[in-house]
């Protein structure tokens, strides 16, 4: 499941405190959710309408029968995925909601089930979505496909068991036919010259057959008056109303395949070009979905590029580009092919090879790369290539996917320093996962002795003149490839509980930087992430109050900040720290607000200062009057509690000129201003 994809699920639910406890557990687990709860059937129908939910969490003592619900979905008219939530399972009621229309039950005291249930129907009910507009988009292409053939001036003729089932106007032209009823019901052999039948009958049944046979072959074709002509018929599997037929087109001239074959090859390199390599690469995920296997698509790099084309110039970058693509032809099978991608990115689909043979190609490339030496111009330069790949199976059959997977393979090799490989591989994932987590855990402890990490920050623009400048604190940290986002590394730091590190670091750091400012006499104030690891530690509010009396900064300086998600599973000991925290005159701010089923209940027992809007709520916002109506009734209830409000992740200017008509008090974007690095 996509990472940004934001699951909108209605509880039918009769305890909010469950529903939240749910909601809390996905978004622990990434997933993005957007709730909403019913207890009757006018709030049900309410909600189908509003939120137009992706899944229906149904509890069978909500109160609600579920063939009622279940009802309620069909009048909708939308795919909705229908699931029973319960606290055990016994067969005589599985089989009893499976009869009234749920498509799966999930256990409320098995949360990696219930998370597996519910990803497994999210995705499904996606691939119902997409299916639908492929049909629709597939329908709509066979009618193009139908006029296309039409007005197409080769003869081109559609053949099922030997006998035509349809024919373009050229086709019925060049032979000398008037009406297709003519053809109808004719075999294609009529067409071909006796001394070719034979050949022609062969080939056809070896395409039926879905055989290994020649897709283009020369012979004398046969008119309705029997004189005949030279021709190249060429073949292609295609269906005819649903039913699977042969695609034949007949050409008087022939081009010349030494022509083609140079507009398919790259000038610089001489292999592939991109179109020809993004074809390859189709065809071999067709034979994939078929049944092929042992394919493998590798995606191969020099390391550093840009710096030695720098250091080159720019004049010769080509010419060690075709220097480092012919060490890579050297070793490719005949069944091999290898392709320019990108700007220095070369493709390579390695055909039909064990995983071991997959290994030492790779493991030879990287060393013949290596240890070779390579001429560009008057200099002589030794190179180093990083390598990411994917095998190709009928799972990941599908272009775009395998090639992401690649990428990340690759990206994943540069990540680690170059001159290495990474193979994605569904049944190694798990091995892979744990030595990539090994990796960044050696880089962190490393970070931490040694002062790696980097700060950057975001303004953050008040909409109603507040005094002084706010700036939200952003951590990097330094990787061998360059700087790297905490999305990378803070997951396996909180596994391994080395983030109450991290969160002094940062917060030293940030106070060292609010102490030269207030010198410079510039008032600003930090907003601060804090880990749930760090707020549950004894020592560390009084070793934030013992640097910030040190420090002499003025109160309200720094904001401390978390998510909703995570002050709801912790509430009773993150009220416990807020409370102290207020008490030394901090801030503190809730990120993701409005994301909960009742956040504004939450404010009861948690002292927010300032409220962090949902991000997903800013998602296109002038095209979602929906959002802009939710965003004004956050505003509304904030300011009546005192409260102040911030939008993230601001994109353009419509949406900041919403947002200020909402009442929000602060607003923060990539729009507004890039993150900037904290000198």
């Amino acid at each position: 499941m996509k990472k940004d994809s934001v699951i909108k699920i209605l509880f039918v639910e009769k305890s909010v405190e469950d529903a939240e406890q749910i909601i809390s557990l996905l978004r622990n687990a990434g997933i993005a959710v957007r709730p909403a709860r019913a207890t009757q059937a006018d709030q049900v129908q309410a909600a189908l309408d509003e939120l137009e939910p992706d899944i229906v969490l149904f509890d069978p003592a909500a109160g609600l029968e579920l063939r009622e619900v279940a009802h309620l979905l069909d009048a909708h008219g939308r795919d909705v995925a229908l699931l029973a939530l319960v606290n055990q399972l016994d067969t005589h009621s599985v089989a009893e909601m499976f009869a009234g229309g749920v498509r799966g039950t999930a256990l409320r005291t098995q949360p990696k089930q219930l998370i597996a249930v519910l990803q497994r129907e999210f995705e499904s009910l996606h691939t119902r979505r997409q299916v639908r507009l492929l049909e629709a988009a597939l329908r709509e292409s066979e009618r193009r496909c139908d006029a296309l053939l039409d007005s197409s001036t080769d003869p081109i003729a559609y053949v099922h068991e030997g006998m035509h089932v349809r024919a373009n106007r050229a086709y019925l032209e060049t032979f000398g036919y008037e009406e297709f009823d003519d053809l109808l019901g004719l075999p294609v052999l009529d067409m071909i010259g006796t001394a070719d039948a034979e050949a022609f009958k062969n080939l056809l049944r070896a395409h039926s057959r879905k055989e290994k046979a020649a897709n283009q072959v020369e012979l004398q074709a046969r008119r309705a008056d029997a004189s005949t002509f030279k021709a190249t018929v060429e073949f292609a599997g295609a269906t005819f109303e649903g039913e699977p037929c042969l695609q034949i087109v007949f050409r008087r001239q022939q081009v010349d395949p030494a022509l083609i074959e140079q507009l398919q090859r790259d000038p610089v390199t001489g292999l592939f070009n991109r179109a020809r390599t993004l074809e390859t690469i189709d065809e071999s995920v067709a034979a994939a979905a078929k049944g092929k296997k042992g394919q493998t698509l590798l995606l191969i790099e020099p390391d550093n590029w840009q710096t030695i084309v720098a250091g080159i110039g720019l004049g010769q970058a080509d010419e060690l580009l075709a220097a480092f693509a012919g060490r890579i032809s050297a070793l490719l099978g005949e069944s091999d092919m290898a392709g320019l991608l990108a700007e220095h990115t070369i493709g390579v689909m390695l055909d039909s090879r064990s995983d071991e043979s997959i290994k030492q190609w790779i493991d030879g490339v990287l060393q013949s790369i290596a240890s070779d030496i390579f001429d560009a111009g008057t200099r002589s330069i030794t190179v180093t290539a990083s390598i990411g790949g994917s095998l190709l199976g009928e799972k990941n059959a599908n272009a775009e996917l395998l090639l992401n997977q690649a990428s990340q393979a690759l990206r994943n090799a540069q990540s680690q320093g170059g001159g290495r490989s990474e193979l994605h591989d569904p049944a190694a994932r798990e091995k892979a996962e744990e030595e990539r987590e090994r990796y960044w855990l050696q880089l962190l402890k490393q970070a931490l002795e040694q002062d790696n990490f980097v700060l950057y920050h975001q303004h953050t623009i008040s909409l109603q003149d507040a005094e002084g400048e706010y700036s939200e604190v952003l951590l990097r940290m330094n990787g061998p490839q360059g700087e790297v986002l905490p999305g990378f590394f803070m997951p396996i730091a909180e596994k391994h509980g080395l983030t109450p590190a991290i969160d002094r670091w940062v917060l030293n750091r940030a106070i060292e930087m609010l102490k030269a400012r207030d010198g410079q006499g510039v008032q600003t104030t930090f907003f601060v992430k804090l880990t749930a690891q760090s707020m549950q530690e004894a020592a560390f509010l009084p070793w934030l109050e013992d640097r910030l009396k040190r420090a002499g900064l003025r109160q309200g300086q720094i904001v401390l900040e978390m998510t909703e998600s995570k002050v709801v599973t912790l509430l009773r000991p993150a009220q416990e720290f807020i409370t102290r925290w207020k008490k030394m005159g901090g801030r503190f701010a809730l990120e993701q607000f409005g994301s909960g089923l009742n956040s504004f209940q939450l404010l009861t027992h948690i002292d927010a200062d300032y409220l962090k809007i949902d991000r997903t709520y800013m998602n296109q916002l002038p095209q979602h009057p929906e959002n802009q109506k939710k965003i004004g009734e956050i505003c509304v209830q904030a300011h009546e509690m005192k409260r102040l409000t911030v939008a993230e992740w601001v994109e353009d200017a419509t949406s900041t000129s919403l947002l200020f008509a909402c009442g929000v008090d602060f607003v923060q974007g990539n729009f507004l201003q890039e993150p900037q690095r904290l000198m």
